[in-house]
């Protein structure tokens, strides 16, 4: 059991930017956040042990994170009022993070859910046919989200 804690602290640790990044995403301000956070921690380390190596580690967990942050803004509405975790979460944010980058980030948080999902992956430079897996649609089928995607985020920029 403790080789299977050690190797889980040493995946969890090598991929908590990313984790965060499309926690970020779905979230608003820094406490849910921090919740999201914990939950995707949660249900990696539920799913680890079934974990198969079919696909990357990289691209296991990011179809965990992205399936527990679509699942919990489908139940926010039905969740009871959460007491805030006071989390150091701000210092997993990247050092470049400045104001375009925020303002870009802001922006994809308008998006729908599968929309940001797919800009997420596309900015993390996943090739079509990752992302394609990852969302369940056909790798042409990306391409096409892709350039609406950016073309929709261009018109919410000049707003």
């Amino acid at each position: 059991m403790k080789e299977n804690e050690q190797a889980f602290l040493e995946l969890t640790e090598r991929y908590k930017r990313m984790i965060y990044k499309v926690c970020y995403m779905y979230a608003s301000d820094k406490e849910p956040i921090g919740d999201l956070f914990q939950d995707v921690i949660l249900n990696l380390w539920k799913a680890f042990p079934s974990f198969r190596g079919e696909s990357s580690e990289e691209t296991w967990i990011y179809r965990v994170a992205l399936n527990t942050c679509i699942s919990q803004l489908r139940k926010q509405s039905k969740k009871p009022p959460m007491l805030p975790l006071s989390l150091e979460i701000e210092s997993l944010a990247d050092p470049k993070d400045d104001p375009m980058l925020r303002e870009l980030y802001r922006i994809i948080r308008q998006l729908n859910t599968v929309e940001r999902a797919i800009i997420l992956l596309y900015l993390e430079d996943k090739p079509y046919e990752e992302i394609a897996s990852l969302i369940g649609i056909t790798k042409s089928n990306v391409g096409v989200k892709i350039s609406r995607i950016k073309e929709k985020m261009k018109q919410m920029s000049n707003l």
